[in-house]
């Protein structure tokens, strides 16, 4: 009797286990067919706009660190204008580039709705020159050429009075002294979320300003709810307290592969974030070439633009859109729709590979010709092209011994004449899915 009892638990508890590895194995199938667009999509433009533009000055930060006083900070309200703002043209220079998303700010931690908000009346519609919702034409443009629409949300609100202070220096209550307070903060900023939810359906949520407390105090779960009832697909940043979906490093580059299976650099295209009249532009060649780092690495680079208050763009953030875009109208099949490339070791430089495994692209950086190398290929080579040329190369295998199974060294002589004048490509055809060795040589 006590044995029949010990296999029937026994049994209810493999039962178990089948049901919840089922049920996460359909949980990770779902979260996989979600991500799969923003994983194919490699490149997305961040759009910081406020009225920090008036006067060029960091965004929020600005009067936070005391170099402007908030009320001059706020005196910014009468000088945004948006009156050269042409969403149909950004949309046009988005889609130049080869982005396949982009995310805008709708609120940043100065508390200012670039969109027509009911829950309080500090918004561009309400309390600027531009009297105009900048939103809702965006997304309508962006979604007319097939590009995502990400919206950029702040949860803190600096100028909210509900708000206990800066950086938790609780400099207007503490939380635990005064809960309604802090409810009421809470129906505030989550009442803009179910807005932006219901009325602008964004594809993808990137949240800021998380640190400041915990996802209890958030209710972060309950964010997350709100968004997905509106859009079970939509994706969320990782700025939710353990809630989101992928990682965004900002401006700091990772040395290793991370670990995560969604991730994206954000990263300006100068030295600030919203527009400044700065002279410290990257220039396209370091802007591809961190392009190319993030893909080969299994990532996506969101590129930071800061437009005027006039709506207009800076002629230096144009030519870089230009140059990265006609990079990539040349190299694009190099970088959509691949996945993360060899291990490193195998080849000195980034690389990308076919969802199918059969092609292996190489990026030769900037002045690059001549012989390269690349280490551990067991699989043979069919063809190798130059991407966006009709030059096809011919491989040189050095060291290969007969009794081992260890690959030679590949070749590859690069002629000067091939070379891009940022990143050169090669595209290298296998005869079948990718094979490295990994060994350390020797008998094997």
């Amino acid at each position: 009797m006590k044995s029949k009892k010990v296999c029937f638990i026994i049994l209810f508890i493999l039962l178990s286990l089948t049901k919840l590895y089922s049920q996460n194995k359909i949980e990770t199938s779902e979260i996989a067919e979600k991500m799969q667009w923003f994983s194919d999509a490699k490149l997305g433009i961040f759009i910081h706009t406020g009225i920090y533009a008036v006067n060029g000055i960091g965004e929020s930060w600005s009067f936070h660190n005391k170099r402007i006083s908030y009320s001059d900070y706020m005196k910014q309200l009468d000088g945004f204008t948006l009156k050269n703002y042409d969403p149909a043209k950004w949309a046009d220079i988005i889609k130049e580039t080869g982005a396949q998303y982009a995310v805008i700010t709708t609120k940043h931690h100065d508390g200012v709705s670039m969109y027509d908000t009911k829950m309080n009346n500090l918004s561009i519609v309400k309390v600027t020159p531009a009297k105009r919702d900048m939103i809702k034409p965006f997304f309508e443009e962006l979604r007319k050429r097939n590009i995502k629409c990400g919206a950029y949300y702040s949860l803190i609100d600096w100028s909210f009075n509900d708000y206990p202070g800066f950086l938790k220096d609780s400099s207007r209550y503490k939380i635990e002294n005064d809960y309604k307070r802090w409810n009421r903060f809470r129906d505030f900023f989550q009442g803009q979320i179910n807005e932006l939810a219901k009325n602008y359906n964004p594809d993808l949520w990137w949240f800021d300003g998380d640190w400041e407390h915990n996802a209890e105090e958030w209710e972060s779960q309950k964010i997350k709810k709100i968004i997905t009832t509106y859009n079970p697909k939509a994706i969320i940043n990782g700025r939710l307290q353990g809630y989101g979906d992928y990682d965004t490093p900002e401006q700091n580059f990772p040395v290793t592969r991370p670990k995560y299976n969604w991730w994206e650099l954000c990263m300006t295209s100068n030295d600030s974030w919203g527009y400044q009249p700065d002279t410290a532009w990257k220039t396209p060649y370091e802007i591809i070439t961190i392009f190319i780092d993030a893909v080969s690495n299994g990532g996506n680079l969101l590129l930071d633009m800061g437009p005027r208050e006039d709506g207009s763009i800076p002629e230096e953030q144009l030519f870089i859109f230009s140059e990265l875009g006609n990079w990539n109208k040349k190299n694009g099949e190099a970088i959509f729709s691949t996945v993360g490339g060899l291990p490193q070791g195998h080849f000195y430089g980034p690389s990308t590979i076919s969802k199918d495994s059969t092609t292996l692209y190489l990026f030769l950086h900037a002045n690059v010709s001549g012989n390269i190398m690349l280490k551990g290929l067991i699989n043979k080579i069919e063809d190798i092209q130059v991407v966006g040329t009709n030059v096809h190369l011919t491989p040189k295998i050095v060291g290969k011994i007969s009794w081992s199974s260890v690959p030679g060294l590949v070749y590859i002589d690069v002629p000067e004449n091939t070379k891009d004048k940022y990143v050169t490509v090669l595209k290298l055809k296998l005869d079948k899915p990718l094979k490295l060795y990994r060994g350390q040589g020797g008998f094997n």
